[in-house]
């Protein structure tokens, strides 16, 4: 997959956009669809989710 192929979540718009548009911080990804571009920061809660929880199982 090139570059041109991948695909960016903007921050500050909510668009998804293929390709590099936005600054890298204004942009979450790449990803390898739009429909998961999409779902940036549901991907990226749900991840951070499991990093806390990983993390509060250590400190026990």
């Amino acid at each position: 997959m090139s570059e041109s192929d991948e695909w960016y979540y903007k921050i500050s718009t909510g668009e998804v956009t293929r390709g590099k548009s936005a600054s890298v911080f204004d942009r979450m990804g790449p990803y390898p669809d739009e429909a998961t571009a999409r779902n940036a920061l549901e991907i990226a809660a749900a991840r951070n989710a499991t990093a806390d929880e990983r993390d509060r199982a250590e400190d026990d």
